[in-house]
């Protein structure tokens, strides 16, 4: 897996945030990357148009890991232009907290990081997310069909605190 991340430099945006606003601590943020079930990934086609698609993704290490097919818009975008923003949160308004990382997404292939990963992504989904690991990719069982793992090291998360509205940054 990546090197661990650095302790963010944080800033509260006071532009975007309330008067009476705190921002968003480095530990509440992480806590979400690591809890949360869906991610949205947004990638750049190779004409400039945005391609946005939801997908399970796995904080480890310092860095949220995601995969998919070889085939998929999202793949194919990569190989062309690695940069990415994941977004999770919540859809109210009053309360939750929002969390976009961005960064460039980096293929894994190290079969001993993969095996850490493929036990990660089972263990946050009770065994509902079960790879197996060969020739430097995922695979479902019983499938020889390559499933690409990607890693995003962050190089800014920004954390959107509603209620009490704040717009913190964590630059890396």
């Amino acid at each position: 897996m990546t090197t661990p991340v650095t302790t963010p430099v944080t800033t509260l945006d006071q532009r975007f945030s309330d008067p009476a606003a705190d921002a968003t601590s480095w530990d509440a943020t992480r806590q979400a990357l690591e809890t949360a079930e869906m991610f949205w990934i947004s990638t750049v086609r190779a004409d400039g148009r945005p391609h946005v698609t939801p997908l399970v993704a796995v904080w480890a290490g310092g860095a949220l890991y995601f995969c998919t097919g070889d085939a998929e818009q999202k793949a194919v975008n990569l190989g062309a232009n690695p940069h990415v923003v994941l977004t999770t949160g919540c859809d109210g308004w009053d309360e939750g907290l929002d969390v976009m990382v961005e960064g460039d997404a980096v293929q894994v292939t190290d079969d001993d990081t993969l095996r850490r990963l493929a036990q990660a992504w089972a263990a946050k989904w009770d065994g509902r997310w079960h790879y197996e690991v060969a020739d430097g990719t995922f695979h479902h069982p019983g499938s020889d069909q390559p499933v690409l793992v990607f890693a995003v090291a962050p190089a800014k998360v920004l954390a959107f605190t509603k209620g009490t509205f704040s717009h913190t940054r964590h630059r890396f």
